[in-house]
């Protein structure tokens, strides 16, 4: 059977478009090849030419990268050695569902350009060296159900606004930097959602709130003050009265010496 001229046109058109990648994933992997530092070289596939045309189907020429109707939805690259930062240009990967840089030695802060990744299911960056805040933007990432970022150098608050998410069934923070209260959003979530115990946030010492046990106050107790208050204060009386006892001999001892200088110059009769 022939096909039609048009009916050729538009099946090789179709097959054209499905061969090249979507302008979006290409700068998002161009970005973040850029950003990472490789020398293990466990990325070396990772070249322009397959930034062009990553995927083939749900294949993929780029070791780590899963595909899914020629767009990457899939990024796994796990215990590489890589360095570098995370490049805010990954958030041109659109159809992003699942992100896992664990194991690494990635460093520098979280980008805020995350929350474009408005189909993440999936975000595992720990086990690296990554600094700054955790950016409140990323409960824009309303499909979330999983945020791993322990054993990394993050600090200051956790976002309330992560509280709201309610796909969230996996949270972990444990062994960072992080300080202040636990948001109760999080700590102390409703019943019909899922409920993050002690380990999901020990390891932070300036970190406290339920469901961390009470933090051990710094202050003295009121029994040790008044402990120290009575040493101190027999302290002070034994060193007082050793102090009289030995201005008394003293005393004694100048009286006598002048009573023996007197009974010499007496004169005898």
């Amino acid at each position: 059977m022939k096909l039609k001229p048009s009916l050729l046109l538009l099946l090789l058109t179709c097959t054209a478009l499905s061969s090249k990648s979507h302008p979006n994933d290409e700068t998002c992997l161009t970005s973040l090849k850029q950003s990472l530092k490789d020398p293990t070289n466990s990325l070396q596939n990772w070249t322009k030419p397959n930034f062009a045309n990553p995927c083939s189907g749900f294949t993929s020429y780029l070791p780590g990268a899963t595909c899914n109707n020629g767009r990457i939805y899939k990024l796994s690259l796990t215990n590489l050695a890589l360095q570098g930062s995370i490049s805010p240009f990954l958030s041109n990967c659109t159809n992003l569902q699942s992100l896992d840089l664990s194991s690494n030695s990635i460093s520098g802060p979280l980008p805020t350009d995350l929350q474009y990744l408005v189909n993440l299911a999936v975000l595992n960056l720990s086990a690296n060296s990554l600094e700054g805040e955790i950016p409140q933007q990323i409960a824009m990432c309303a499909y979330l159900n999983v945020i791993d970022l322990h054993e990394n150098l993050l600090t200051g608050l956790i976002p309330q606004q992560l509280g709201l998410l309610v796909r969230l069934s996996a949270f972990d923070v444990s062994n960072n930097k992080l300080s202040g209260p636990i948001p109760a959003s999080l700590g102390n979530r409703s019943a019909n959602l899922p409920r993050f115990n002690a380990t999901s946030f020990q390891g932070n010492k300036d970190l406290y709130g339920y469901p961390l046990p009470p933090m051990k106050s710094k202050s003295l107790s009121v029994l040790a003050i008044v402990g120290i208050g009575l040493g101190s204060g027999l302290a002070s009386l034994v060193l007082s009265f050793a102090g009289v006892c030995i201005w008394l001999k003293i005393s004694e001892q100048k009286m006598a010496l002048e009573e023996g200088k007197i009974t010499q110059l007496m004169p005898e009769y």
